[in-house]
């Protein structure tokens, strides 16, 4: 192993000790004395299998194992489009093997793509927590001796994790459904929306464009939090090896589907080989998806997502561990809006597959963790095939298929990974350089502060951000109004930036998957709402921000910074549902702890 990464390990276990062992004996306690369905008395199994149909009796016998499935199926998300029939076949799948499987409740699954920009992206980030409860109330009827989660995009896969983690003496398998088939390149995407942003086009040949990008069920095909979060499952060992990227509709992703409920039957707490979920994710496991985010230039939500998962396991990682570790790891993968392919290309330029491979042979993951597969990440070093009708897995490529999307460890992208930390007296902050051109990294200028991301916007469509600036947009962050992304911003910063403008963005809110090729310094806290750095600032003050250096500062003498009040936070809003989470909001923690209010009151 790399001696950086066994160090952040070693450190993560360490700094983790007393919670971990509690949680531990937690889950012990669950599984030697927790409800089970065997224990529930004859009216709690008649409610529990009386629409069960030709499964009633095999449920009744207690003798086989009844299979917990959580669903997010939604069918205007169109990730989650393809689960519709899942529950149909899961159940069929479940027979084949003397099993019964029913859905033990569904989760909340909102579409960021739909709400980007909008009012109702201020419920995203918190949907997460509200997904994790409603994962914890379809486990709770004690009915299942192992779980099938059905999620795939942003908040929902740490939100189900999350959930399910409470319920960690039993094993649980991560069902994807795959990514749709590539449309408009991206790159021609990004192009189009920029055009729009300068009013050289209108919305009729904009919405034309999106649509010839989102077209037909299944992920979106950039690499953002959803596509990242398929990645974080692989590396985990928690998907069956090679699901992640598969299409929809094929008799290869119905094979893959099939295993995992056979499968699951085999690891479940009544199987022969049982593999609970609280031994899969333990500080190896967190450790091998903050690498594998390093590695493939993924998703900045996740250095909010993957400690809120680590906590709920009774783990501690912060972002100088992603810091830490992006010393070692190295870029292999450039995936829009990273590169120009898309994980379609990613997919067939070797995948998963050629990145675990790469990374395990350079001694940059855990190969010896407990998988719900086998006891060897090794084993998702293959690639899955179908042998006429029989599930096989092969040797994946060892050579890239592709070296503008895919390269080996020993000739990466980059020597470091795509994340880097920033700190100073405007506080901790990440930036994702994988997006962004090493001459850019570094900037230094006035600022201009906004409250709103629409309010930038206006001033770039009145041509007032004329000149080399940092646009800091603050009160976005999660006690402020839910920590929304401001992925709009991108496109008006980008044309910007193409002008031969030096432009920067400093924020407490989010930028999500999509970060584009500006410098923005994101999740900053102490925010702003809470009196942190960012209420000081005041317009003109000169802000440097370098990821060269690791810094985001305001160059402000310490007296009068010391002498500034906080500027107050705008009026809170209401609507679509806002103030429904104002208990959220008020119990939020920072975003390096995960911005999670249900783990800060449950004191996780």
């Amino acid at each position: 192993m790399n001696p950086v990464v066994e160090a952040v390990t070693a450190r993560i276990a360490n700094r983790s000790k007393r919670r971990r062992d509690a949680y531990l004996a937690f889950i012990d306690r669950q599984r030697d004395a927790g409800p089970r369905r065997s224990a529930l008395s004859c009216s709690n199994l008649a409610h529990a299998f009386a629409a069960s149909g030709e499964d009633k009796q095999t449920i009744a016998g207690a003798h086989a194992i009844n299979i917990g499935v959580v669903t997010a199926y939604n069918d205007m998300l169109s990730a989650h489009a393809p689960y519709y029939r899942y529950p149909e076949q899961i159940k069929i799948f479940a027979r084949e093997v003397g099993a019964t499987a029913q859905i033990a409740g569904g989760a909340p699954a909102m579409c960021d793509g739909v709400t980007q920009g909008q009012d109702g992206m201020e419920l995203s980030l918190f949907s997460r927590d509200t997904i994790a409860l409603a994962t914890a109330v379809g486990l709770s009827h004690a009915m299942f001796e192992g779980a099938l989660l059905l999620g795939i995009c942003d908040k929902i896969v740490p939100g189900l994790l999350i959930g399910m983690l409470r319920f960690g003496h039993l094993p649980a398998i991560l069902v994807p459904a795959g990514p749709m088939p590539s449309g408009l390149p991206n790159r021609e995407k990004a192009r189009i929306r920029q055009l729009f942003a300068e009013g050289k086009i209108g919305h009729d040949k904009l919405l034309e464009a999106e649509s010839a990008s989102y077209h037909a069920p299944g992920t979106c095909t950039f690499y953002g939090t959803a596509n990242s979060n398929q990645m974080m499952m692989e590396v985990t060992g928690l998907h069956v090896p090679g699901a992640a990227f598969v299409n929809p509709g094929t008799k290869l992703r119905q094979q893959l589907t099939r295993a995992a409920v056979h499968r699951i039957t085999e690891i479940g707490s009544e199987g022969q080989d049982y593999r609970p979920l609280a031994h899969c994710i333990d500080e190896k496991a967190i450790v091998n998806a903050a690498v594998g985010l390093l590695a493939t230039g993924g998703s900045t939500n996740h250095t909010i997502h993957l400690p809120a998962i680590a906590r709920a396991a009774g783990l501690e990682i912060d972002w100088s561990d992603f810091e830490e570790l992006g010393t070692v790891v190295p870029l292999l993968a450039r995936i829009y809006p990273n590169g120009g392919g898309d994980v379609n290309d990613f997919q067939a330029a070797g995948g998963m597959a050629f990145v675990i491979r790469e990374l395990l042979e350079a001694g940059l993951l855990h190969q010896d963790v407990l998988t719900v597969w086998k006891n060897d990440l090794g084993a998702y070093a293959k690639q899955p095939a179908l042998d006429g009708d029989e599930l096989v897995w092969r040797s994946g490529a060892t050579i890239s298929r592709n070296e503008s999307i895919l390269r080996t460890a020993q000739a990466p992208f980059s020597l470091d990974g795509g994340i880097r930390l920033l700190t100073g007296n405007l506080g901790r902050c990440v930036m994702k350089t994988s997006a962004v051109a090493p001459e850019r990294w570094t900037i230094e200028a006035p600022a201009r502060i906004f409250p709103d991301q629409d309010d930038v916007l206006r001033a770039f469509e009145a041509g007032e951000i004329d000149r080399d600036m940092v646009i800091v947009v603050r009160f976005q962050g999660p006690r402020a109004n839910g920590m929304p992304e401001l992925h709009k911003l991108m496109p008006p910063l980008g044309v910007l930036q193409d002008r031969g403008l030096s432009i920067g963005l400093v924020t407490d809110g989010r930028m999500s998957g999509a970060s584009g090729k500006v410098p923005a310094a994101i999740h900053v806290w102490p925010e702003a709402h809470a009196g942190g750095p960012l209420a000081r600032l005041r317009d003109g003050d000169v802000v440097r921000l370098s990821a060269d250096n690791g810094v985001v500062e305001a160059l402000v003498s310490e007296k009068d910074w010391n002498d500034r009040e906080p500027a107050l936070p705008p009026r809170d809003e209401q609507g679509l549902g806002r103030e429904l989470f104002a208990m959220m909001r008020q119990h939020a923690d920072e975003a390096e702890k995960g911005a999670s209010a249900m783990l800060a009151l449950a004191g996780l």
